[in-house]
């Protein structure tokens, strides 16, 4: 027997996955990293720490699956978007990579739009504005605050893509990932020398870019011994962790919408032609399908917000969770569904680390607006999860909007384990919602890819019409969804109403 290796370099963790060839997963494995904050509103990590997890993981997952090493025949690697690992002429990190949600680089934002001559014509070149947490904003803050490390610097390397250095010893990339540099040519799915060039930036900075499911390089004999494996092993290209994940949900054809409640919040719809946002409030990237694009939209602190909750205002369900050994969401959940729906009045903006989507401000505030003395937890947990599903809702209508048809919305990630949130979503969303049989994300996106670069399937939308099937459908409740429709308007001008006044908090 033979089998395919997942790997996803994430934020708070690496995670592993083995499957057979019918797709059918035999393991799982994560192993932690820890995220540095050094300043306010930065957010870096030693990528050391990704290859010291992936090393950790990949062995524990080999040993979960009682598979010999030599059984995985090809390996597929998905990672967190737009972090930057700046290298010298080897595979040492000269300084740690910022990460997706840094909000440093605001100053560098504006420079590259005008660099190129505006917002619009920014995103006809490569598909989005210039936003905080892309590459292109990182590389220009290390060029304009760190000098030093940037004279040094000969290679730059997204998260995934240096974990791929130290398997294979290739500096590659593909396009997927590559997209949300702000320095790929998104519809022609190569690095835009106009931009690098309005940038002053050296294109031999950059790896050479694959589509996703090429092999990129092979295990060499220093990376084999260090993960458990042997060499020789083909490693494709891989992907971003929303294109890996949209794979791994079966996000391959018109129609089907994906929504993930991760730390952040993912609304993702496949695109047959590229399809731009006039105001970039989603972001227009290519598919991990050959020749196919993808349009997505991107909440920083989605499920993070009801991980805050349970965080810093649930001691009792906490202690009570341990104590039954059952998970304290389970708990809240219930505690949620003792409120009406709307929470009485209740709002929750889930801006706790800035916003992207739909409003790119690195300002934005969380908190509760309409709090009264008839609310009580109940009503307090439920507002948190109504306000991070109207945030979700955003996005869609604004892909509807620019004519992507939705007819069903895949459920990913934390909100999905929920049947009530999964019911609560169909409400707010107007749509069909429904959850599949594959729940693994990224890392089993990946090992699909790696199944179809080295011959498995003949192509992704086989590949995903062989192993990927729907188990469960709900439909909007007429009443609730009627009740909704105000009340997520009522949520939306809070936003406006307090714009303003976010920069002066």
């Amino acid at each position: 027997m033979s089998y395919l290796l997942g790997i996803d370099i994430g934020t708070s963790g690496t995670k592993t996955l083995v499957c057979d060839y019918k797709g059918r997963v035999l393991a799982t494995a994560l192993a932690e990293h820890s995220i540095s904050s050094p300043k306010p509103g930065w957010s870096e990590q030693d990528p050391r720490q990704w290859w010291r997890a992936t090393c950790q993981a990949t062995k524990a997952v080999v040993k979960k699956a009682k598979i010999r090493p030599g059984q995985v025949t090809a390996i597929g690697l998905s990672g967190q978007m737009h972090g930057s690992v700046f290298l010298n002429h080897d595979t040492t990190p000269l300084r740690p990579a910022l990460l997706w949600n840094d909000q440093r680089t605001q100053v560098e934002c504006a420079a590259i739009e005008a660099a190129v001559g505006g917002r619009a014509a920014l995103i006809r070149q490569v598909g989005n504005p210039a936003l905080t947490g892309f590459t292109a904003p990182k590389i220009l803050w290390v060029r304009r605050h760190e000098p030093q490390v940037f004279a040094r610097t000969r290679h730059i390397l997204l998260p995934k893509d240096y974990i791929r250095l130290c398997m294979t010893g290739e500096y590659a990339t593909e396009v997927g990932d590559a997209s949300g540099t702000l320095l790929l040519d998104v519809k022609k799915r190569a690095w835009n020398k106009t931009v690098l060039a309005k940038l002053d930036l050296d294109g031999d900075l950059l790896p050479e870019c694959f589509e996703s499911h090429i092999v990129s390089g092979e295990l060499t004999k220093p990376g084999a011994a260090a993960l458990g494996l042997v060499p020789g092993v083909p490693v494709v290209g891989g992907s971003g962790d929303q294109p890996a994940g949209a794979v791994g949900n079966g996000i391959v054809a018109s129609g089907i919408v994906s929504a993930t409640l991760g730390t952040s919040g993912v609304v993702f719809a496949h695109a047959d032609e590229p399809t731009y946002d006039p105001q970039g409030r989603v972001h227009t990237m290519c598919a991990a399908v050959e020749g196919k694009w993808c349009v997505f939209g991107c909440m920083l602190s989605a499920g993070g917000s009801f991980q805050w909750f349970r965080n810093h205002l649930s001691p009792v369900e906490l202690a009570e969770a341990k104590k039954k050994k059952v998970d304290p969401y389970t708990l809240l959940t219930a505690e949620a569904q003792a409120a009406p729906a709307g929470s009485e009045g209740l709002y929750f903006l889930p801006y706790l680390t800035g916003e992207r989507c739909p409003y790119a401000d690195p300002c934005a505030k969380g908190g509760w607006i309409g709090l009264t003395a008839r609310h009580g937890r109940p009503h307090l947990v439920r507002s948190v999860m109504e306000g991070v599903t109207y945030g979700m809702a955003d996005a869609l209508e604004i892909m509807e909007g620019m004519g992507i048809p939705i007819k069903t919305v895949r459920l990913s990630g934390g909100g999905a384990r929920s049947k009530f949130w999964r019911q609560l979503q169909a409400d707010i969303y107007h749509k069909p919602v429904a959850i599949t049989n594959a729940q693994e994300g990224p890392a089993y996106g990946v090992a699909i890819l790696a199944g179809v670069g080295t011959g498995i399937w003949k192509s992704v939308p086989e590949a995903c019409r062989a192993v990927i099937r729907e188990t469960e459908k709900l439909k909007p409740r007429a009443a609730m969804a009627k009740a909704y429709t105000p009340r997520h308007a009522q949520y939306q001008r809070l936003y406006t109403a307090l714009q303003q006044e976010f920069p002066r908090l």
